[in-house]
């Protein structure tokens, strides 16, 4: 019997996805945060940070690909779906999860300072919600870490030289 050369529903795939996206925000100086939200095998929703780009503190890769994949279904609600998100979801981002009732969550890279999925808080499991998701974390970690080490890493680089984020000369702040 042949194997399928790839599985199309596997979390390594669409972690992969989500890689590819951060990858993009990273070129765009964002932070390398990519997400896609699928339903029944298909991406319905994907985006990547955009917080600078659109001056928006909410415009995280989450919070965009649940909007796109809102306006693909055509309902706030996303029962069924799965998110893959290449870090574990801030606060903000996992309210957000539970309220559109996302079947499951599945990170790759822990926050263990601001992780709201069960490293510093667990948001998407609370007891009193309405709604709790199903979450696997370190799905391609070492890959969607990286990413944000470098990122990061560059970014000091960068303001010990006198730029900021954005590449401006920073001023006396």
């Amino acid at each position: 019997m042949d194997e399928p050369i790839i599985d199309l529903q596997s979390d390594h795939y669409f972690m992969g996805e989500a890689l590819r996206l951060a990858s993009r925000a990273y070129e765009a100086e964002e932070v390398p945060v990519g997400a896609v939200v699928v339903r029944e095998g298909r991406i319905i929703g994907r985006a990547y940070n955009q917080v600078e780009l659109l001056k928006d503190a909410t415009a995280h890769a989450e919070m965009l690909a649940l909007t796109q994949a809102e306006q693909a279904v055509g309902d706030w609600r996303l029962t069924g779906c799965t998110l893959y998100v290449t870090k574990e979801p801030c606060p903000m981002c996992a309210g957000a999860i539970v309220h559109v009732r996302l079947a499951r969550v599945v990170f790759g890279a822990s926050d263990p300072k601001a992780g709201a999925a069960g490293s510093a808080l667990n948001l998407l499991q609370f007891p009193s919600l309405n709604h709790r998701c199903e979450i696997t974390g370190g799905v391609r970690e070492a890959e969607c870490r990286r990413l944000l080490q470098e990122f990061f890493a560059e970014q000091r680089a960068g303001s010990k030289s006198g730029q900021s984020m954005s590449g401006e000369i920073k001023t006396g702040e």
